[in-house]
């Protein structure tokens, strides 16, 4: 089963620690030292079991990227993108998935301290927890051929 997607520097590194084993490489890149070539492993196997995240983590970057890097109130994608609480902090918002959104800086200094609604704003959608597999599906399209063996739809 899939346990994350993890960078090509973490998968040598536990390929060299004899920790993993290559499943799929890479079919055209490749790295290079002075003194070996391999191929950039694709999907990897754990020798050993291990405890597989129940959630995709609650941070900024993962907030962008449920949200598309686009505001969720007026859908610009390409301006300076903040992190705003639906339920301002001062009134009890809290940090969490479906309290969090992406938004431009004119539409969160719009808002403010208010509710939406009392801004005359709607939300693009409503958020909410992404599903791990699903996250993976979207952010890395140019993988699924060769991971859907792996992600179980």
């Amino acid at each position: 089963m899939p346990v994350s997607v993890i960078s090509v520097r973490k998968a040598i590194i536990l390929l060299f620690l004899e920790k993993a084993e290559v499943i799929k490489n890479h079919n055209t890149i490749k790295l290079y030292s002075p003194s070996i070539s391999f191929s950039i492993p694709l999907i990897i196997r754990l020798h050993n079991f291990y405890q597989a995240p129940k959630s995709i983590d609650l941070t900024r970057k993962n907030i962008f990227k449920r949200d598309g890097m686009k505001c969720q109130y007026c859908g610009k994608r390409n301006t300076h993108l903040t992190i705003d609480h639906i339920l301002p902090k001062s009134r009890g918002g809290k940090d969490d998935w479906e309290n969090l959104i992406t938004s431009c800086d004119a539409c969160n200094n719009s808002k403010g301290n208010r509710l939406p609604e009392e801004a005359g704003m709607k939300l693009l959608s409503k958020p909410r927890r992404p599903n791990p597999i699903n996250f993976i599906k979207f952010h890395y399209p140019q993988y699924i051929d060769d991971w859907k063996d792996y992600l179980f739809y």
